[in-house]
């Protein structure tokens, strides 16, 4: 009976004391959450907090400017290579038809004025069936495709909103520099209006191999899937750029169309829906080392004439095939694709100076730009380059039936496996018709110019196959 007496004064006094613990400890809290805490760090140096106020600044302004665009498209599956057959189409009856399957996609863009114009890239609202655009104040609109460049990848839809809109200002990309803060705002994955923070670190990138005319900004500013057609900015909230491609392998390299680029295609997107753009009527292909020592330039840069369209701007204007387009416009040419972006941006009808390299000597001449709709022949092209290996290749006369043609030249008759020539990409059945510039109607003038050409270390050769003309430089020892 004792014992019983003993356990039960030993739990009361158990469940006094905790009591009393659990009121100190709700004490102790309350004390706390009275008191301020001092931050850890008391002192933040004014520069950093100055950068971080321009930043939460600059989103506060520049988001509502700033739309998240997600489309429905339809997308043709792939055909069994049977396709066709009667049988097929008999059997399996409707699935012998085209068939296709939905398929949605997120993307970015800006608002590019009050009327509800809204600047994006062409494959986020390419074959898109609907178009939706979300504002920042979560209003949903139908967006109608404007325009679009396939060629830029720029397009420019239109909402009819009920309500003002924010427009983005536009910057001036030339004024770049490496280093400069690049703010990227976007859909990444969905998530809306994300705000990502690096720099400009590089310009003029081109030979990307993801459009026609390249010139891209780069920078590590965070870009993922669905930033597409979102802004680039500058420290001032200005647009510099249309976010618009990623390297799949790599972190922190993300590319940007520039804004002065945009501008022109814009323009003519709004005003007529397509983009005219100039045409100078030739082919070209790039300048290797071996070829500048073989035509004598100092350095490979430039872009080489291979073929001039008869009737053509660079024909009235004198250019020949063989000289190598070294300034358009008073912009120095570094090569073929430069040259391409330089005259799809010229207005159609406008008179240019091209400096060209013929025989050793700097010459120029005025071009009238005609539109590239215009053009009848093959269009600008870059020519692919192969590696020079070492030369091995026979010739011999054309036949008569060429001759009667009026065609001059000699015939590849045979290569030698893993030769130059064969590495090169010449084919037996090419016509050579000239060497290092000089015209070779037979084989003795051949033989006299390849003769003439071991000096150099260095040949180049043009080839002409079917309708096109190639030149190929190869590399002598």
């Amino acid at each position: 009976m004792k014992s019983i007496r003993l356990l039960a004064v030993f739990l009361i006094l158990s469940t006094v004391l905790t009591s009393c613990k659990k009121k100190e400890g709700a004490m102790l809290y309350e004390s706390n959450r009275k008191e301020s805490v001092p931050a850890p760090v008391q002192e933040v140096p004014k520069d950093i907090l100055v950068t971080q106020q321009a930043f939460t600044t600059l989103v506060k302004k520049v988001t509502p400017s700033v739309v998240n665009i997600s489309t429905i498209g339809k997308k043709k599956l792939v055909r069994p290579f049977f396709e066709g057959s009667p049988f097929f189409e008999d059997f399996f009856g409707d699935m012998g038809r085209p068939q296709y399957r939905r398929e949605s996609s997120l993307g970015s863009g800006f608002i590019l004025n009050q009327e509800g114009y809204i600047v994006t890239n062409d494959h986020v609202v390419r074959d898109a069936e609907t178009i939706q655009v979300k504002l920042s104040n979560e209003s949903v609109y139908t967006g109608k495709v404007i325009g679009s460049d396939p060629k830029t990848d720029i397009a420019v839809i239109k909402i009819n909103a009920k309500e003002p809109l924010p427009a983005a200002v536009l910057g001036d990309s030339t004024k770049l520099q490496v280093g400069q803060w690049a703010i990227a705002i976007g859909n990444p994955f969905g998530l809306d209006r994300t705000v990502t923070v690096g720099v400009v670190s590089a310009t003029g990138r081109s030979n990307m191999g993801i459009e026609t005319y390249e010139d891209f900004i780069q920078t590590d500013a965070s870009i993922n899937p669905g930033n597409s057609g979102g802004p680039l900015l500058n420290i001032y909230g200005e647009v510099i750029g249309i976010n618009t491609a990623i390297v799949a392998a790599g972190q922190g390299i993300g590319f940007a169309i520039p804004v002065n680029m945009a501008k022109q295609v814009v323009t003519q997107l709004i005003s007529k829906g397509n983009v005219s753009r100039g045409w100078l009527g030739v082919s070209i292909q790039s300048v290797t080392e071996e070829m500048a020592k073989s035509f004598g330039l100092p350095r490979a840069s430039g872009a080489l004439v291979n073929e001039v369209v008869p009737g053509g701007p660079a024909a009235k204007s004198g250019i020949v095939q063989g000289d190598i387009i070294t300034g358009f416009n008073g912009t120095a040419v570094k090569d073929v694709r430069q040259l391409q972006r330089l005259v799809g941006e010229t207005p159609i009808g406008k008179k240019v100076e091209v400096e060209l390299y013929r025989d050793g000597k700097q010459l120029k001449v005025q071009v009238t730009t005609a539109p590239a709709e215009s053009a009848q022949a093959q269009p600008q092209a870059q020519r692919p380059d192969r590696e020079a290996g070492v030369l091995g290749l026979s010739v011999e006369e054309l036949g008569p039936d060429a001759r009667r043609r009026g065609m001059t030249g000699v015939v590849v008759s045979d290569l030698e496996p893993g030769g130059i020539a064969e590495e090169s990409g010449i084919q037996r059945g090419d016509v050579i018709v000239s060497v290092n510039q000089r015209k070779v109607r037979n084989l003795a003038e051949y033989q006299k110019s390849m003769k003439d050409a071991a000096n150099r270390g260095a040949v180049a050769l043009l080839v002409r196959r079917g309708n096109a003309s190639i030149y190929f430089a190869l590399k002598l020892r």
